[in-house]
């Protein structure tokens, strides 16, 4: 049995789906059953579990022999994922992937990179063998700027002219469902990118391209665009540490092009074009 965490994300509900297409058996740790239900395929069991309450993991990890470690970004998932572990660990699990981030190190120049690299040193510690999966940034965050894109034709962002490889978060699914249910990943690290390193500039092309009509973007300062994040309603510890990996990312450490998804995912990776066409809908003009 293979428990994820983290299922009802982002990532998490990408990651179910290509396990469940591969006709593989896996469970969801979800904090409450019913509301998860919603959204939720029939064909995953739901437990109920709270990473942050360690005594309601142990019935959440009975009979699982591969995990899932996937925890949203907040203080306190460090906590999260040592309570996580440890219970995996008295638990019996045999294995455990960790969704991580790009360049996750503990002495990462960004925070979520060094947040995550404490959380990989906990796991390494542990003695369960791991894979790490360390995603650059999604596409599908640039369905945030999906109201500016439909009413101005444009989006804002503090990024500069800087490049960098983000990924379809479909493309780290197949990676993650082949690393969960085959052998010969364990001890391994694997940086997952998209196929090419863009510039802010060169994705608001691509927009234009298939959304035929100009898409422009605009550089902000920081100080815009902390103002702008707080007014959406952004938590400030969100918006802090956003604009920390905007810094990483301007610095160009996250350019490189990795080929990990032909290579464990087996396929071929999603281009920005078509992640753009498969949500035209959210950035079409009103």
């Amino acid at each position: 049995m293979i428990l994820i965490t983290g299922g009802t994300g982002t990532a998490g509900r990408e990651i179910s789906k290509a396990l469940e297409r591969m006709g593989a058996r896996h469970r969801s740790l979800v904090r409450d059953r019913a509301k998860a239900a919603a959204s939720a395929s029939s064909n995953v069991d739901l437990v109920e579990g709270d990473l942050s309450r360690p005594e309601t993991l142990a019935a959440a990890l009975d009979g699982v022999e591969k995990a899932l470690l996937l925890t949203a970004a907040s203080p306190e998932a460090v906590q999260q994922e040592r309570n996580f572990i440890a219970a995996a660990k008295r638990a019996g699990v045999r294995y455990v992937v960790k969704f991580s981030s790009y360049g996750a190190g503990l002495h990462a120049p960004h925070f979520f990179g060094r947040q995550h690299g404490e959380g990989e040193r906990r796991l390494e510690d542990s003695g369960l063998p791991f894979t790490m999966l360390r995603p650059n940034g999604f596409f599908q965050n640039f369905l945030g700027n999906a109201g500016s894109i439909q009413a101005r034709s444009a989006f804002h962002a503090p990024a500069g002219e800087m490049k960098f490889s983000a990924v379809d978060v479909r493309d780290i699914a197949a990676v993650a469902a082949h690393v969960l249910t085959e052998d010969g990943h364990q001890w391994q690290r694997y940086s997952i990118t998209g196929p090419e390193a863009l510039s802010h500039a060169e994705i608001a092309e691509r927009f234009s391209q298939v959304l035929g009509r100009t898409i422009r973007y605009v550089d902000v300062p920081e100080d815009a665009a902390r103002e702008w994040m707080l007014a959406a309603g952004i938590p400030p510890w969100t918006v802090d540490k956003l604009l920390d990996l905007y810094r990483y990312y301007r610095s160009g450490a996250a350019a490189e092009v990795t080929w990990e998804i032909e290579r464990v995912g087996r396929k071929a990776p999603i281009a920005f074009q078509q992640f753009v066409r498969d949500h035209a809908a959210a950035f079409a003009a009103p």
